[in-house]
């Protein structure tokens, strides 16, 4: 008995010591990256806590202050309601104009049609495009005198519009450019999903009778849930994040604000005005309405995910 639980023990030790020696090269191995997320990004995300309750513009000391900044944006900042608004609006117009887009994209390019593969590559395009440089060419695209978009509108004998110039289209402009470098990664995103439907569903279906119509409320559609949802999700952080084309497109975010979205007032706060520490409180609260959103998406939507037909 004594022999059985020394034998017991001596295992128990030796398969303890493989496990501290496995550990012990999984540490070594990932050490860099732990290192690299600690110092780049852990770190600083503290800091930017600690600094969000201070007043800094870089050149003096910080000055605790408290709350105060947290205070001044929601009661006595509408700039802060402006981006919000502005940036919820963008939101909204990407997610339910971009995505059913991509959705079309991905069901066109998935059909036996020739040539389909040539579609693909010319759809994603946008998504290794660089945003500035598409920002830059869309700029030129949407100029009001001599942009080929009025030239086209002016020949169909519609009138020109002001685009970017004008406070009513100024933030559609943006999110139209949104849409187009968004659109060929949604569409990859969706035609995997879709490759992972089995084909032995719409066989049974077109046996059945359904029509094409049928096949996608009844087949497509409900299995294609999962994926519906993370391009929602992924979509919404995305569209609440938006910068560059804004930077780029327009001046001041203007006209009159018009294009004044959340990050971009944020930049304005911290490498514009040098108010480090407003622009700290900005980016929390970002961060929890994020979160929240992304939570609320969770609870309504996350329930209604289907992953196989009953």
């Amino acid at each position: 008995m004594a022999q059985n639980n020394l034998s017991l023990s001596a295992k128990h030790s030796r398969f303890s010591r493989r496990q501290k020696e496995e550990w012990l090269v999984a540490l070594v191995f990932l050490a860099p990256s732990l290192i690299g997320f600690f110092v780049f990004i852990f770190l600083p995300v503290l800091g930017g806590f600690g600094l969000s309750f201070t007043e800094w513009d870089m050149l003096t000391p910080p000055k605790w202050v408290g709350l105060n900044n947290y205070i001044t944006i929601f009661t006595a900042d509408p700039l802060f309601w402006i981006s919000l608004k502005n940036t919820l609006l963008f939101s909204a117009m990407v997610i339910l104009v971009g995505i059913p887009i991509s959705l079309g994209l991905a069901l066109a390019v998935n059909s036996k049609i020739k040539g389909t593969s040539i579609f693909r590559t010319i759809y994603f395009i946008p998504v290794v495009v660089s945003t500035v440089a598409a920002g830059l060419v869309w700029k030129w695209i949407f100029q009001p005198d001599m942009g080929p978009l009025n030239a086209l509108l002016k020949f169909m004998g519609i009138k020109p519009i002001g685009w970017l110039g004008d406070p009513k289209t100024a933030l559609i402009s943006v999110a139209i450019v949104a849409i187009w470098l968004g659109m060929g990664y949604n569409m990859v995103i969706f035609l995997a999903g879709l490759k992972g439907i089995p084909s032995h569903l719409y066989e049974a279906a077109a046996i059945d009778g359904a029509v094409k119509l049928q096949q996608f409320w009844y087949i497509t559609l409900p299995l294609l849930t999962p994926t519906l949802f993370f391009v929602l999700v992924m979509s919404v952080i995305g569209s609440f994040q938006v910068f560059s084309q804004v930077y780029v497109m327009t001046t001041n975010a203007g006209p009159g604000n018009a294009t004044l979205v959340y990050v971009y007032y944020l930049w304005q706060n911290a490498f514009k005005w040098f108010k480090m520490g407003y622009a700290s409180a900005l980016a929390y609260i970002l961060f929890l309405i994020i979160m929240a959103v992304t939570f609320i998406q969770l609870k309504l939507i996350g329930g209604r995910v289907t992953y196989e037909l009953d």
